[in-house]
């Protein structure tokens, strides 16, 4: 990507760095466009948290290429800023003391790994699953994956007529559940690959058998950062730096100023005012919807039903020591009732009796040896409630025996008190994101249209620009750097194409004809 003639003059602001926002300011800053990059907190990385040197929000990295791409275009090299490694075991997978299995990046491990479970027949069924995921992939990657504001129709059309014959393939119309049923007889199987739908902050009986898609992502290659995925953050504000954008820290936003019918600037807490041509917000859809950066602003973008917010989580960030069960570095422990405890969360906005676990075993690469004591961050979903409801320490103590027990139930001993580790419940996360009840993922995925009903790039007013997880193409590492992308160029487009109609309008208004 090249300077471009007349960018220099153009002044754009985005609020937050976050993936979207950082993802953003590379792609401007590096066609010459002046970028202020404003961040209320003391750090970048938006969800990408740490605590205690613990990664307490995204831990691994996926579509490597996303990034690569990213840098690429702005004449940079991403390895030259970031250590990755490849993980060979994307995931350990446990239902109890006597059965486990592993996932592997290489196939054909799963697939052995999977015959030895569960039998030949279901790993010949594994085989066409993930034939059919990729599938699923290879249709959306450009028309919705790449794309600012998808539509059915634009989906459709994106092949020429075959996209008609294609729409089956991608299963729009079935539950995840119900799909997995025709690949899988085993239910541990079935439970396994449903819970790619809560990488979406969704439950896999509500969700399209489309996002199946993930298993597919992540096949194609999980790999942890060196120094914890807050030196990705630090990598991106770095690149952007490098291309001329000036981050600032401790600077909240409060208000988008509006004049003429367009986003013009915005307001600090502090009451400095920065006048710009465009900003781009990288928040969650429903903190703009909200008001919290100004009612002009709020009225520009779509709200979330109330009944339609995503997963939240209740975590616990510590050190310790562990025993019985060999951790990976990625593990599940899986509740012995899987609709019920989705039906907890999303029917009746309460903590599962049982839920699953997710520990992820942060010193360790697939099963290399670490020391006495390792950082480890434990997860359980929850409803988004945060916002309405404050989790008691006896609420959360309830939680914490009903998780630790599952993985005691698994063969797994972690040592100390849950309540010696530092606790994140859907209150704290409606904290850290305000308007969101602590929902991480935008609004869920739930029935076949929903992937369409989340907001693009462009909102109603015209200069505000919108990116993150909660925006199109969904959340996660590398959907929010798409949306930040995406966001870039239609701000770019639209720049130049305003220009273009100044430039008609004074050679109109010149002519002596």
């Amino acid at each position: 990507m090249k300077v471009l003639p007349g960018m220099s003059h153009h002044r754009v602001v985005i609020v937050g760095a976050g993936m979207a926002g950082l993802s953003s300011a590379i792609p401007l800053a590096a066609t010459g466009v002046e970028v202020t990059l404003l961040e209320r907190d003391q750090a970048p990385g938006g969800k990408i948290r740490q605590l205690g040197g613990i990664d307490s929000g995204p831990t691994v990295v996926t579509m490597r290429w996303v990034f690569e791409e990213l840098f690429a275009q702005a004449g940079l090299n991403f390895a030259d800023y970031i250590s990755l490694q490849a993980l060979s075991i994307l995931a350990r997978h446990a239902w109890d003391e006597r059965s486990e299995l592993d996932l592997f990046a290489d196939e054909e491990r799963s697939v052995a790994a999977i015959g030895a479970f569960a039998g030949a027949a279901e790993a010949a069924r594994y085989r066409s699953f993930c034939r059919d995921t990729k599938r699923i992939y290879d249709i959306l990657e450009t028309p919705f994956l790449r794309a600012g504001r998808p539509s059915m129709a634009a989906l459709l059309g994106a092949n020429g007529f075959r996209g008609l014959f294609e729409l089956p393939e991608i299963k729009p119309f079935s539950s995840m559940a119900a799909a997995l049923a025709q690949y899988f007889h085993d239910p541990r199987l079935r439970q396994l690959f449903g819970r790619y739908a809560t990488y979406c902050g969704s439950s896999p009986y509500l969700a399209p058998a489309t996002l199946m898609l993930v298993a597919h992502v992540e096949r194609d290659g999980v790999w942890s950062v060196e120094g914890g995925m807050h030196a990705l953050a630090q990598a991106l504000a770095g690149a952007a730096t490098s291309l001329g954008a000036r981050v600032r820290y401790d600077s909240e936003v409060c208000e988008v100023l509006v004049a003429n019918g367009r986003a013009t600037g915005v307001v600090l807490r502090s009451g400095e005012r920065i006048d710009a041509d465009a900003v781009i917000i990288n928040a969650d859809v429903s903190a703009v919807a909200g008001g919290l950066f100004g009612q002009l602003a709020g009225r520009s973008a779509p709200a979330i039903p109330p009944r339609a917010p995503s997963l939240s989580a209740i975590t616990w960030s510590l050190v310790a020591r562990t025993s019985g069960f060999a951790l990976s570095r990625h593990n599940v422990f899986f509740s012995r009732d899987y609709p019920a405890e989705f039906d907890a969360i999303f029917n009746h906005d309460a903590l599962p009796d049982e839920p699953t676990v997710y520990v992820c075993a942060q010193d360790r690469t697939d099963d290399a040896a670490i020391g006495d004591e390792e950082r480890l961050l434990v997860l359980v979903n929850a409803p988004a409630n945060g916002d309405r409801h404050i989790y008691s320490s006896m609420e959360v103590e309830r939680c914490a025996q009903a998780t630790f027990g599952v993985l005691e139930r698994c063969g797994l001993t972690i040592s100390g008190s849950p309540q010696q580790s530092q606790i994140t419940t859907p209150t704290d996360f409606n904290k850290l994101f305000p308007a969101t009840g602590g929902a991480l993922y935008g609004r869920s995925s739930h029935g076949w249209t929903a992937s369409f009903q989340r907001p693009g790039v462009r909102t109603k007013l015209p200069g505000l620009y919108l990116a993150g997880g909660s925006v199109h193409p969904g959340p996660g590492v590398p959907m929010a750097a798409l949306s930040g992308r995406a966001a870039a160029a239609c701000l770019l487009a639209d720049l130049t194409s305003r220009a273009s109609s100044r430039a008609t309008a004074m050679r109109g208004g010149m002519s002596t004809r």
